[in-house]
């Protein structure tokens, strides 16, 4: 049947090309014209395929040749050639091949006289302009002469006349060359004249298409920069401006406020951003770079990075959709394979024997309960006073020879070339089970202060006093805040240092000490000794009082609609009415100043704290303020993380803050995601949390872009804006806002301190040591945690030692902090009495290294290390110099495999800002090369697919995780990622990379919720529970194990199916990024117009319904049904179309309208 059909169509097709008959083809035409019902695409592209356009065409050819030409039969040919050539992507080469671009000029011009006629010549002209080869050729043939012609001002007559030769227009002005002419021949200021006039008139708002069509035709021109210039010149901003204010409160009018924001927003003039250099303000100096500046004084700008930077394509942990990258994908099977060789110096290995002690370990303290207890108070009030063991450094691979100290102090002693790390611990053991006393954390905090005199004494640049900020001397925001009691404590006298910690031992006294796993004192003691690059002197208050998660979970933002265009209208209003700009500097990061002197009424802001970046924040208006984040250290780019404090604001007031140099090209702020905000007031009244906050946020590109003077990184990159505005809950209060709930170095070390100090050691076997040291001199700790074995018997220490490994890493990329939120869950979970942890901990030894670019996240960095390169990259080939936590990682996972120890299970916890839900990306040949559309015959290839057990049982168990967002590609650019590196150098099957978003989930019981950090931390314990299904399911286990298993995971199962049955109906993912609720394209290379297609069916059908019903030719634009009697009566009549009225054109129509450089043509 599909063969006779296809022979059908061809006779059809074969027969209207050499037929001279004109019933014949007056009779093909109608039925190729039924066969094509309007509106419908799959028949179009079937004809295309059989050579319909070409058949047409030399129809086309054939009919206009006659004399007269028969518009009976050019009519019908002329609407299927608009209605195929639109659909077909080569019409434009088909029609010069052809010749027939001056046949479709000639009959334009022969009907000016004859609206009907005219109007089907100028469909089939804006189907060949489309292509703009074709319309160049146009162009250069005088088409746009004849369009200005044809359009005229403001008139309720010939309507769709007009409007089909705008809409001409519109598709030739892509061509750059027809818009170099338009602005050449003094065009452009004429159609803005004419976009006023039909505006003015058209108050009834009839001719929304005609308006539309002017707009674009600007907004082609404008693609140029001579367009963009003459627009300027031509009062353009300021008209476009000025007249979309009447189509905001109309919402049918939307395709014409959006297409002139579009002008507006590409032709806002382009600077570059109010800073000196638009790199880092901090450097660093590289090992063996003499050139790199030293401090923060230096940095000027003139440091270029080593590394090449990144494309801004979304580099986002994984943050590529897989539909888009499927040409990116591996597809050679022996880069595939997975072929573990032990590519690492043998000699260098025997220095991660050290970090596996407990393949070794004798457990001689099981031998009674107060030895081990008297061993952990030694242990408790020697930490920290000297190293624990020797910490490689970046010449430490050079001298292999070196013997490595384990982590008791007994072991090893301090090594001279080491510096101390001096931190005021004295009661912890007093501290043992988290009760606290009030008067202790007093004394302990003078005498902290004390202890870290001389370990200020000893090493100023390691170890230094901490403060509140903001400083000392504003001593009225101290009264309001924490009474009139501590107002002794505020002066700043040369002993100020003795009143600021007893201004901390104050503020402790208030403090409520229920928030689990946090200490303010154990975190002031660790933020003395982190080493930074500005040299911190202030903690941020946040991170010292700790956050409590609120009792609710919050619900994506709706989208106001609209919000977006107003907000760029607001940032066109800068330019248009610059006269309420204050545009002065309140915070400059570069110029140590917290705001500019004499500036009444405005935010102060300060962001010299650990994490904290904002560079500088300006006041544009009274409750209006522009920002700009640092870029990570050494490099001039990754603008994304910020977080800073803020000062001094009013109640109730609205106050807008727009981050101006965001790089990525979309953002989850679009789709409901919130910023965080801590209020100091709050958190003194007992609600000490980060809680979403922000109204009216949008995320949009921006009228900035790089500097190449300022260093500004890749030419012609542009910046994003995010816009937000808050409503702070009380008066002269202190706020912190950042991109996401902040979890700092400090944060993480003084954790690690109380979840060894509250563990019980007779059942959780833990080691803390010390990875490496980073390029800034800060330990990175590695964690070894297990179940204790049961005695001394050489069963159960063979158990013990027989347990598989498990390998998690965490915060590689300083800004993905939710990573550390569920790195915080894993750890406590692990440590903890519940018996599912107890039976897991008995199951797997865990290697944690619970942050990986520590350094960055201490100066505030988004993505990369000190040495500017994403250390997410560096897997392949790691420098031991510039990229030690990578080298010394990688180096202890070889050493687990050269003994025959790989980790069964690997696991990278990223962040990811463009997709919702949890997911994890794993690794599979088969599944790579069936997306890829690889030929390789799959049959031959053996392939374990037991990497997708552990994301099943994840979707099962963990609310937020998502089996459908995950995936097992292997990419070309993740092949030097941790997840890949692993999966083929060591062999590991079970290799991921766990991504959590920054926004919210689309399915399941948080669906619409966004994740806070108590969500990400269930996450990181429902990992845990899925490791230990996994091990029941694919590992070979003891009968007991079994049964105590059975036991405790039948009511964890009964529980999660409750929960999973009640959320069925949203089982399906949904878009991970569902469309804004207003589609504007804000880039300005795009040339999308919208869907042209179903416009002009659509306008057919309207032509050919008037024709039908004889009615006024009076823009009325609604849209009517054409019936079969009409196609009847139009194409297979016999009588000519010429009875119809002809078209009297006015001498304004014939192009002598104002402004209109008319040439003949």
């Amino acid at each position: 049947m599909a063969e006779q059909e296809a022979s059908g169509l061809q006779v059809l097709l074969s027969t209207l090309q050499t037929s001279c008959d004109k019933d014949v083809i007056l009779n093909i035409l109608g039925v190729l014209t039924n066969l094509l019902p309007l509106g419908t695409s799959r028949r179009i592209h079937y004809m295309i395929s059989k050579g319909g356009s070409e058949a047409l065409l030399q129809a086309l050819t054939t009919t206009a040749q006659a004399e007269p030409p028969d518009h009976s039969t050019l009519l019908p040919l002329l609407q299927l050639l608009a209605r195929v050539g639109q659909r077909d992507r080569k019409f434009g080469l088909k029609v010069q091949k052809a010749e027939a671009t001056d046949i479709i000029l000639s009959l334009a011009r022969r009907n000016l006289g004859h609206y009907l006629h005219l109007t089907h010549c100028l469909w089939v002209l804006r189907v060949c302009a489309s292509n703009v080869t074709t319309g160049t050729t146009l162009g250069i043939n005088g088409a746009m002469e004849l369009l200005f012609k044809i359009i005229s001002p403001y008139s309720k007559r010939h309507i769709r006349t007009v409007r089909a030769a705008i809409e001409a227009l519109a598709a030739l002005l892509k061509s750059k060359s027809n818009s170099r002419r338009a602005v050449n021949r003094g065009y452009l200021g004429g159609l803005l004249r004419l976009y006023q006039d039909w505006h003015q008139n058209d108050v009834s708002n009839n001719y929304i298409y005609i308006r539309r069509g002017l707009l674009l035709c600007l907004k082609h021109i404008t693609n140029i920069q001579q367009g963009r210039e003459t627009f300027l010149g031509s009062q353009g901003m300021e008209i476009l401006f000025t007249t979309v204010q009447d189509c905001l409160s109309c919402k049918n009018l939307d395709p014409i406020t959006n297409t002139a924001i579009q002008i507006l927003r590409k032709c806002y003039p382009k600077e570059p951003l109010p800073v000196e250099t638009e790199g880092s303000c901090y450097s660093f100096p590289l090992p063996g770079n003499s050139n790199a500046e030293s401090s923060h004084e230096g940095s000027e700008g003139d440091y270029e990075s080593d590394g090449e930077e990144e494309s801004e394509k979304d580099l986002d942990s994984e943050d590529v959709e897989s539909k888009e990258e499927d040409y990116d994908l591996e597809t050679d099977v022996n880069k595939l394979r997975s072929r573990p060789v032990l590519d690492w110096p043998e000699e260098e290995l025997g220095q991660y024997e050290a970090m596996c002690q407990e393949l070794s370990h004798k457990f001689q303290d099981l031998e009674s309960e107060s030895e081990e207890e008297k061993i952990l108070e030694d242990r408790t009030e020697s930490l920290l006073s000297t190293p624990s063991h020797f910490i490689p450094n970046a010449t430490s691979v050079k001298h292999p020879g070196y013997v490595w100290g384990s982590q008791s102090m007994a072991e090893t002693g301090q090594d001279p070339g080491e510096k101390v790390f001096k931190v005021p611990l004295q009661s912890w053991a007093k501290m043992k089970k988290c009760k606290w006393d009030p008067a202790d954390e007093k004394r302990d905090i003078v005498e902290g202060t004390q202890d870290a005199d001389s370990c200020e004494d000893g090493d100023s640049a390691r170890s230094h006093t901490l403060t509140m900020h903001p400083p000392l001397k504003e001593g009225d925001w101290y009264k309001k805040i924490f009474g009139p009691d501590c107002e002794v404590l505020i002066n700043s006298s040369p002993g100020g240092r003795r009143e600021s910690s007893d201004m901390v031992a104050n503020l402790l006294e208030k403090h409520q000490r229920n928030i689990p796993f946090h200490s303010p004192h154990f975190y002031l003691a660790r933020a003395k000794c982190v080493k930074s690059i500005p040299g911190y002197k202030d903690v941020a208050f946040p991170d010292f009082w700790g956050h409590q998660p609120p009792p609710y979970s919050k619900p994506m933002l709706e989208r106001k609609y609209g919000v977006q265009r107003d907000k760029v209208l607001d940032d066109v209003r800068r330019l248009i009415q610059p006269g309420d700009v204050i545009g002065r500097t309140v915070f400059d990061l570069e110029k140590h100043s917290d705001s500019s002197p004499g500036a009444p009424a405005c935010l102060k802001f300060f962001s010299e704290f650990e994490s904290g970046n904002l560079r500088k924040a300006i006041q544009v208006r009274e409750f209006e303020y522009d920002l700009i984040m640092n870029g990570d250290v050494n490099s001039n780019q990754h603008h994304q993380w910020f977080y800073f404090e803020v000062r001094d604001m009013k109640l109730a007031v609205p106050y807008r803050f727009n981050v101006i140099n965001c790089e990525k090209l979309n953002s989850q702020f679009n789709y409901g995601m919130q910023l965080v905000m801590y209020s100091v007031k709050e958190a003194l009244q007992g609600r000490p949390r980060w809680l979403r906050a922000g109204q009216d946020i949008c995320y949009y590109k921006n009228h900035y872009c790089c500097s190449a003077a300022a260093g500004g990184g890749p030419r012609g990159k542009c910046y994003y804006t995010l816009t937000f505005s808050i409503k702070f809950p009380h008066e002269d209060d202190v706020c912190y806002l950042a991109y996401h709930y902040p979890y700092t170095y400090s944060s993480m070390m003084s954790h690690l301190d109380i979840l060894e100090q509250n563990r019980n050691p007779k059942k959780v076997y833990w080691r803390q040591q010390t990875l490496c040291q980073t390029l800034g001199g800060n330990p990175c700790p590695l964690l070894t945690i297990t179940a204790m074995p049961d005695s001394k018997k050489s069963d159960d220490l063979e158990q013990f030692c027989s347990r598989p490994y498990v390998f998690l890493m965490a915060r590689v990329h300083p800004g993905e902090s939710n990573a550390s939120w569920v790195m915080k869950g894993t750890l406590e979970f692990l440590v903890s009495k519940d018996p599912i942890a107890d039976l897991l901990r008995k199951c797997f030894i865990f290697k944690i290294i619970p942050m990986l670019n520590p350094d960055g996240v201490i100066n505030g960095n988004h993505r990369c290390s000190l040495s500017g390169d994403d250390l997410n990259r560096q897997w392949l080939t790691p420098n031991p110099q510039l990229h030690p936590t990578i080298y010394h990682a990688k180096g202890l996972l070889h050493y687990l495999r050269s003994i025959g120890r790989a980790p069964v299970v690997f696991c990278d916890y990223h962040g990811h800002s463009q997709k919702n839900n949890v997911f994890l990306y794993g690794c599979s040949i088969k599944e790579t090369l069936w997306q890829a559309g690889c030929m390789v015959d799959t049959a031959d290839i053996t392939e374990d697919v037991g990497y997708r057990t552990l994301p099943k049982i994840l979707d099962k168990v963990a609310p937020a995780f998502v089996m459908n967002s995950c995936s097992f590609l292997v990419e070309k650019s993740r092949e030097s990622t941790a997840r890949v590196v692993v999966w083929k150098e060591m062999g590991v099957l079970r290799s991921y990379t766990m991504e959590s978003t920054y926004c919210g989930c689309s399915h399941g019981l948080y669906k619409g919720l966004q994740l806070g950090t108590q969500e990400l931390e269930e996450m990181g314990s429902k990992f845990c529970l899925g490791l230990l299904i996994l091990h029941l399911k694919s590992f070979p286990c003891s009968k007991k194990l079994m049964v105590q298993a059975a036991l405790l995971l039948d009511l964890e199962e009964e529980i999660t199916d409750r929960v999973q049955r009640s959320c069925s109906s949203s089982s399906l993912e949904t878009d991970d990024e569902p469309p804004c609720v207003e589609e504007i394209d804000y880039n300005t290379d795009s040339c999308s117009d919208g869907d042209g297609d179903l416009e002009l069916d659509q306008e057919i059908q309207e032509c050919l319904s008037w024709v039908e019903g004889d009615v006024e030719d009076e823009g009325a634009t609604t849209e009517q049904t054409c019936s079969s009697k009409a196609l009847r009566g139009l194409y297979i009549s016999s009588q000519p179309a010429s009875s119809s009225t002809a078209l009297p054109l006015r001498s304004a129509a014939l192009g002598l309208y104002s402004g209109f450089k008319s040439s003949p043509a």
